[in-house]
């Protein structure tokens, strides 16, 4: 199959008008110390107070736990858990010394029930000591550009040197959950830990994905340095919005405050259509049968816009298609952009099956790609219809000779009869 890559068959650019996408109230206030509110697709800053300001985080710590332990670990090691030694009312997966268990499900235990011996046993198993993973951490800090965030432990406890900030917080989750197995983790209202013996079913400890059907996670924490802090996410209206609330004086109060800070931030986008499943999309030429094959959208695409961004679909997919070619079968996809970056995109399908070209097909479409063979042709019909006219005026001249002669003899019988009767 000849597949001609690169953008396409169409590109369609749709400005949005400004009066379609209405204007948002002003942004919230919330009883907290700090928080900020992003677009999850272009990190774009919706909404902050105080958000570049150093607080201590408590176990909100744990998401640069899990973004150091999964670029050093594969998720199906299994580890021994290092011996962790917890104080009264640590928040625990339950782990033993020595018990061996998968990355994956200390993960699980680590970002569903803030486990602080998950913490711990990830730490070890990633750099041989807590310490050394500490620095991990800081060094990762510093690349991501995480310019207010400090780590003194993995786990998130008070302690001179652990702080972030709330912008800091929710750049770090747009990182993570860019990563599908961390994103699952994080949407997840629970998990059965199979590697552990017996195996082990959690629930999450974040109160916000219980509450909100369109939340996606990511964190909670609370320590009495930090007070209770929560990293939220969820995606309505095609948008996806990651908030940090730092400092809420209590559970309840932290969840009501994201809930407002998050709702905000989704009253200034408006849901956008521009692709539907089974909509034809391109129509690639067949090649040597010809005729035109319908390429359809396998999915509806649903993105959200605010006031003023500009929205384009783009549209890969070969200019030419050769049989056979199976119903169904990919050949291409369409993306849509918002503002130049990528928001969503779908594969697009055959609309129905293409038969191999048949050899007469090939021969057919060979001579009519090459002059030569064209000009041939022409040659051959012109001598044809010069013979057929030829046959056509030797016939005429034919029969034109014979009403003549025949005239001449019906004449010479008329005067033969004259001249008898004269006789007579």
């Amino acid at each position: 199959m000849r597949l001609k890559l690169g953008v396409a068959l169409a590109t369609v650019l749709a400005l949005l008008a400004f009066g379609a996408v209405p204007a948002a109230a002003k942004p919230p206030r919330l009883d907290a110390r700090a928080w900020a509110l992003i677009d999850a697709r272009s990190g774009d800053v919706l909404a902050s107070h105080a958000a570049a300001r150093r607080l201590p985080v408590a176990s909100t710590t744990k998401l640069m736990t899990a973004y150091v332990a999964m670029k050093g670990l594969p998720l199906r090691r299994k580890v021994r858990a290092a011996p962790y030694y917890a104080i009264y009312g640590e928040s625990l997966l339950g782990l033993g010394a020595g018990q061996r268990v998968s990355v994956r499900d200390l993960l699980y235990g680590l970002i569903l029930r803030s486990g602080n011996d998950a913490a711990h046993a990830l730490a070890v198993a990633a750099a041989g000591s807590q310490r050394r993973f500490v620095r991990r951490m800081n060094r990762r800090a510093a690349a991501l550009g995480l310019s207010d965030t400090h780590y003194a432990n993995p786990i998130g406890l008070d302690e001179a040197g652990n702080y972030s900030s709330a912008l800091d917080l929710t750049a770090l989750s747009r990182r993570l959950l860019r990563m599908p197995a961390f994103a699952r983790i994080a949407d997840s209202r629970g998990a059965l830990l199979r590697s552990l013996s017996p195996p082990l079913r959690i629930a999450t400890r974040n109160t916000l994905l219980l509450r909100e059907p369109w939340a996606t996670g990511v964190k909670t924490g609370h320590t009495f340095g930090a007070g209770y802090v929560l990293v939220g996410s969820g995606r309505r209206k095609g948008a996806e919005l990651i908030s940090a609330v730092l400092g809420a004086p209590s559970e309840a109060n932290r969840d009501l405050e994201s809930l407002r800070l998050l709702d905000y931030g989704f009253s200034r986008y408006r849901k956008r259509v521009p692709v539907r499943a089974g909509e034809e999309v391109a129509s690639p030429a067949i090649a040597f049968s010809g005729g035109e094959l319908p390429l359809r959208a396998a999915r509806t695409l649903v993105v959200g816009v605010r006031r003023g961004e500009r929205l384009r679909v783009a549209v890969r997919a070969p200019g030419e298609v050769e049989g056979p070619i199976r119903r169904g079968a990919v050949l291409g996809r369409a993306i849509v952009y918002v503002d130049g970056l990528r928001a969503a995109a779908t594969p697009l399908r055959a609309g129905r099956a293409v038969p191999e070209a048949s050899a007469l097909d090939r021969a057919r479409s060979f001579a009519a790609g090459h002059p030569i063979f064209t000009g041939l042709g022409l040659f051959s019909a012109i001598l044809v219809g010069v013979a057929i006219l030829r046959r056509r005026r030797r016939r005429g001249t034919e029969g034109e000779a014979t009403i003549r002669e025949s005239r001449e003899q019906r004449r010479a019988e008329r005067q033969r009869r004259r001249e008898e009767g004269a006789v007579r």
